[in-house]
């Protein structure tokens, strides 16, 4: 089993349960270069809303995408979107990452602007 086998499979556990509840999720996922938020609906097959460092206008604020301080700005982001898209409540879905770092930014970052979870 390689390391992207290994994630996906803690991520499994995770997606299953929010699933079940029928919760609406903020799922993250990591590159080496990029972050990337989503706000998934309750039922799984709709967007409600989406952020990342590969947009231009977060690219202008944080030309490096792969550190906490993008991370946190698109945290900002996803919260003030989802806000907007008229979802609060959500469900954090961290896909198997270990909750620390870029993953752990995004999350306090989305708190921050009005997300509970």
């Amino acid at each position: 089993m390689n390391k992207k086998e290994t994630r996906l499979r803690r991520a499994r556990k995770t997606r299953a349960k929010i699933a079940e509840l029928k919760a609406v999720r903020l799922t993250v996922f990591r590159s080496n270069c990029h972050i990337y938020a989503q706000v998934i609906s309750g039922c799984g097959s709709r967007v409600l809303a989406a952020a990342s460092t590969v947009e231009a206008d977060v690219r202008a604020q944080a030309p490096n995408g792969g550190n906490k301080a993008a991370a946190e700005l698109v945290g900002k982001l996803i919260a003030e979107r989802a806000k907007a898209a008229g979802v609060e409540q959500v469900s954090f879905d961290r896909s198997g990452f270990l909750y620390h770092g870029r993953v752990k930014a995004l999350a306090e970052a989305a708190r921050e602007g009005g997300l509970k979870f």
